[in-house]
């Protein structure tokens, strides 16, 4: 066969060489595939996916490129999809061609639904006929595809494992293109330490913690019990299990154990921990690297994105290979990571979705999941459960009740294993009650509010939006023990506030934390006094979990928790604002010390689902028909696009340069902390004004001043705290 090739030659002025690529994409996609089974059809799509590229005009392109002359781009991946639909579809009546054929066609563009994906293939074959013979020509000379028998499935469940096998493409494409571009890089992919080392070194580090720790106190007694509980626990099969667990438990190492033992037990290759806002994302990563190592935890934030073509062109190619395939063997994410790369067609975003097979998957405040979009959510959790052995966690302190049929319907007939009994979980909220509520009883102003949390110590403020955070800060005067937590901040940033706060703690000294929602879930931090605008009933009981958290305060002076409406305040839109309507409703028909009675939370969960359709975009019938750029546009765990932007000072001048030179999974990462997501309306306002600078497609430089206090300022229109 004469030579073709794939890809420009690389820094050593080596050509791919076709053949070769389509060979080790085919055996890549066949063993990322036999996971869940599907190992034979992933060969033949592995073999075919790049058959476009041998046409001679093709081939032409890519001298061009390598000479770096202008030549008009030359599609390639619709070919293979060619070949497979006139191979299958011949009478009319087989339609397994689309598990091959969107696949192939989409692994650069994105996965099209089938009506308009068949109309295209059918216009290449009547209008292209001598360069089909060709493609032809060329896949009689490779290895012939194996014979597939493909599972029976309902009509979601097809949905999901066409998008698995799409996954099992898109890596193996990308891996073997990452060999010959940057082979250093791929090699150290290749290195990665097994989850059974993670926990056996996990194991040996809980040991000298628990002979160190002070187990007199109640919340100490506790958090052991829980642990153990997590342990005994771990042995079980795989499933979905339940870890409902009161603020201040334990939950972050708690069920760290639980996956990394259970993993073990169950040879299962990784742990995802999917989290909702990206500080504690920060704070959980930095726990996890303190037990296992600096090289154990891959921390996945931000996702880059560049414009979905074929383009050939080496910079370009080598940005592709940014995209995460989460390959480690424990990854921290955000739950819009996760949930989004679920029901994605984008190839960049669903490349990591076949290493889910095999894995624990933790899902942290799972009662924070949009109500609108449970239906699917669920559902897709339950095949990931039944299909592709991966055990799910589900973690809450205020756990919403699963057994009702408006809620968790998905999962009916599926038993859900509890890792803390329920009466075990009531016992644990009664004894850990640290703190007294109060109400106010009327709105206050950001300068009545001002005042009052002027004259306490040690206080933390936690509001429902980040321009009400820098409102209450103005109103406070530039005071030099105020601090300010929120996504205007970097992460670098973040980390560096939570740890002065966390000094000042500690050494007695005064300190004033301004936060919003991000302060609330696993960011362990002990104040004596909480403030917290009047919000959904679970985030409540969320920024309770900031006070007296080490019960370290006597009985007689428990931490005090303050509510109060802001009554020049902004409300989040969509399930926020349905969750904080149903909370006030509440406090107003009980007596505000129901908050330490767990019955209260069943009622609010109650409350909340009576009205809600869990289903409210269809995505369910749109998966029906795999209409998966629909799914895709219409499953937004956050309504807006957001986009990056990177702050304006050295470090991040000198990362970017690094980035630009190099774009590579490493140089992003060494990007992410020092980026800030604002919503796609905000960047052009701010882009036309002159604040922001394009870097690539979703990727901006911030021209601005990026303050100390504030963070990134003119970023203050955001409702939501949720970050990709």
């Amino acid at each position: 066969m004469t030579d073709l090739y794939a890809h420009t030659p690389n820094k050593n002025g080596e050509w791919h060489k076709l053949e070769d690529h389509l060979i080790e994409v085919a055996r890549l996609a066949t063993k990322f595939a036999n996971k869940f089974e599907a190992g034979e059809i992933a060969k033949w799509i592995g073999l075919w996916h790049d058959l476009g590229k041998s046409n001679p005009e093709f081939q032409n392109y890519l001298k061009a490129c390598q000479r770096d002359e202008r030549h008009e781009k030359v599609p390639h991946s619709i070919w293979g999809a060619v070949l497979a639909y006139q191979l299958i579809n011949q009478n009319k009546k087989n339609d397994r061609w689309k598990e091959i054929a969107l696949t192939i066609a989409g692994h650069h563009s994105g996965m099209d639904q089938p009506g308009s994906l068949s109309q295209r293939l059918e216009e290449r074959i009547q209008n292209n006929q001598v360069l089909f013979q060709k493609v032809v020509k060329y896949a009689r000379g490779l290895p012939s595809p194996p014979t597939v028998n493909l599972p029976e499935l309902t009509r979601t469940q097809r949905e999901l494992f066409i998008r698995m096998l799409f996954s099992t493409l898109v890596d193996a494409d990308y891996l073997d293109t990452e060999k010959h571009f940057n082979e250093k890089q791929y090699i150290l992919r290749q290195n990665q330490q097994g989850i059974e080392n993670l926990w056996s070194r996990f194991d040996a580090e809980q040991k000298q913690f628990v002979s160190a720790a002070n187990t007199g106190t109640t919340v100490n007694k506790i958090r052991k019990e829980v642990y153990e509980l997590c342990d005994k626990s771990a042995s079980g099969q795989p499933g979905i299990y339940r870890m409902t667990v009161p603020t201040g438990g334990g939950k972050t190492r708690s069920g760290l154990a639980f996956a990394l033992k259970h993993a073990t037990v169950n040879k299962m290759d990784r742990v995802i921990v999917a989290i909702p806002y990206t500080s504690i994302i920060d704070q959980t990563a930095k726990e996890y690297r303190k037990i296992l190592g600096s090289d154990a935890v891959l921390e996945h934030h931000s996702q880059i994105s560049i414009p979905a073509n074929e383009s050939q062109d080496a910079a370009y190619v080598l940005l592709r290979l940014a995209y995460e395939n989460w390959d480690a063997p424990l990854i921290v994410t955000t739950t819009v990571q996760l949930f989004e790369s679920l029901f994605s067609n984008k190839p960049g975003k669903v490349r990591k979705l076949h290493n889910l097979s095999r894995s624990v998957i933790l899902i942290d405040e799972v009662q924070a999941l949009p109500p609108e979009l449970l239906t699917p959510t669920l559902d897709i959790l339950r095949e990931l459960v039944d299909r592709y052995h991966v055990s799910v966690v589900l973690s809450t302190a205020t756990q919403p009740s699963f057994e009702a049929s408006y809620y968790l319907k998905p999962f009916q007939g599926l038993q859900v294993f509890e890792i803390v009994p329920k009466e075990t979980y009531q016992e644990y909220f009664k004894k850990l009650k640290r703190v007294i509520y109060k109400l106010k009883e009327k709105p206050v102003s950001w300068q009545e509010l001002a005042d009052e949390i002027s004259k306490e110590k040690q206080i933390l403020v936690v509001l429902n939006t980040r321009k009400d955070a820098l409102s209450l800060i103005e109103a406070l005067s530039d005071k030099e023990d105020v601090f300010h937590l929120s996504t205007l901040l970097c992460g670098i940033h973040r980390k560096l506030i939570l740890r002065e706060v966390k000094r000042r703690l500690k050494s007695g000294l005064s300190v004033r934390l301004i936060s919003t929602q991000v302060i609330e879930a696993g960011v362990d931090i002990d104040f004596p006094i909480v403030y917290r605008a009047i919000g959904p009933l679970d985030r409540i009981v969320q920024a309770a979990g900031r006070c007296n958290r080490e019960g370290k305060l006597s009985q007689e002076q428990l931490g005090r928790v303050v509510i109060f409406e802001p009554s020049e305040g902004r409300t989040p839109k969509g399930p926020y604002k349905t969750g904080l309507e149903k909370a006030k409703l509440l406090l107003a028909q009980h007596n505000i010390s129901e908050l330490h009675n767990p019955e209260l939370y069943r009622v609010y969960f109650e409350k909340l689902f009576a009205d809600v359709d869990t289903d409210k975009k269809k995505i369910q019938t749109h998966r029906e028909i795999l209409d998966y750029p629909t799914v895709n546009s219409e499953y937004k765990l956050i309504e807006q696009n957001t986009v990056s932007v990177l702050i304006n000072c050295n470090s991040a001048t000198k990362r970017l340069k690094e980035w630009k030179h190099q774009p590579c999974r490493r140089t992003w990462q060494r990007l992410q902390p020092l980026l800030v997501n604002m919503f796609n309306y905000e960047v052009q306002k701010l882009k036309a004004e002159g604040w922001l600078e394009q870097i690539s497609d979703e990727l901006y430089f911030s021209m601005g001043t990026y303050e100390k206090l504030k963070g990134l300022v003119p970023a203050i229109y955001d409702p939501s705290d949720l970050i990709q």
